[in-house]
């Protein structure tokens, strides 16, 4: 079936009766996406898979859109209606390409990062990552949250296994635990999940806004590492100075965000075939802890 024809069907099928057409967007890895049109109201934006992973994934990612929206993070849209088979939004702008507009993204980063320090790290309820569950268990130790539900937690997916090898996996066991030396101690606030470009957006009247969150309480530079280690605009490079500068990030940020991200390119090996370069990634940043 194709993109608009599905999503038009789910739509009807969810009550929205005054939709005559779905026109598909392009940009999405995991999901189907489209703009509808409706007869009695603004155009909506909806997602939906041919076969959608759980029965909770929309309703975990309108969770999540919420609460970091009342939290004070930047924007999210609006959530018009979440069922099992389809999420539905209000339309957001594409982003500006000014480096202001990325200024003001740092300080509504920065603020929703440190007014929203936990002492444990995880959620209420799993949610999902793409087509994947995120595992959220509460935990008091945050090297332990990020080794057994961000790193390891991979290691069993049909991908992850054909694309690394013995040697590499336990290169990856041995850095998780050896992470208390290479990252120092920071608390649990609440993160976007997965914060790259992509996912940044404009409200109509221009503030940056967020979409498609995989929310959960752990370190905030597991957000800064995912827009520093993803492509991102050039006029972006004025975020990470002040996001350094409002949150009093130490000199050697930087050279953490490479294994921060493996979380990230673990989590793209086991959703697609084309990795991107992802498991070159991870191979190379393990080199240093294969015994």
């Amino acid at each position: 079936m194709q993109t608009a024809s599905l999503l038009l069907d789910r739509l009807r099928a969810a009550g929205l009766s005054d939709v005559t057409a779905v026109e598909p967007v392009e940009g999405g890895m995991a999901a189907l996406a489209g703009l509808a049109t409706r007869r009695n109201g603004p155009p909506l934006f909806v997602k939906s898979f041919v076969d959608v992973p759980a029965d909770g994934l929309f309703a975990a990612e309108a969770e999540g859109l919420d609460a970091l929206r009342e939290r004070g993070a930047p924007a999210t849209p609006q959530v018009v209606l979440a069922t099992r088979d389809v999420l539905v939004l209000s339309v957001l702008r594409a982003r500006p390409a000014q480096e202001a507009f990325w200024e003001q993204l740092a300080h509504a980063l920065a603020r929703l990062h440190t007014s929203t320090v936990h002492d444990r790290f995880g959620w209420e309820r799993d949610n999902w990552l793409g087509r994947y569950r995120q595992e959220n268990a509460w935990t008091a130790d945050g090297y332990e949250f990020f080794a057994r539900r961000r790193l390891l937690r991979w290691l069993p997916e049909r991908r992850v296994r054909a694309a690394l090898d013995q040697r590499d996996r336990r290169a990856l066991e041995h850095l998780c635990e050896r992470l208390p030396d290479l990252l120092p101690p920071r608390p649990a606030c609440l993160t976007h999940g997965d914060l790259w470009a992509h996912n940044v957006l404009a409200t109509e009247d221009g503030r940056p806004a967020l979409i498609d969150p995989a929310i959960s309480y752990t370190w905030a530079e597991v957000d800064l590492a995912h827009l520093w280690c993803s492509p991102h605009p050039p006029e972006a490079k004025r975020f990470f100075d002040v996001y350094a500068e409002l949150t009093g990030l130490d000199e050697g940020w930087r050279a953490r965000m490479p294994l921060l991200q493996l979380r990230q390119h673990l989590a793209v090996i086991a959703q697609f075939d084309h990795d991107w370069g992802a498991a070159q990634q991870v191979r190379a940043i393990l080199k240093p802890f294969r015994r």
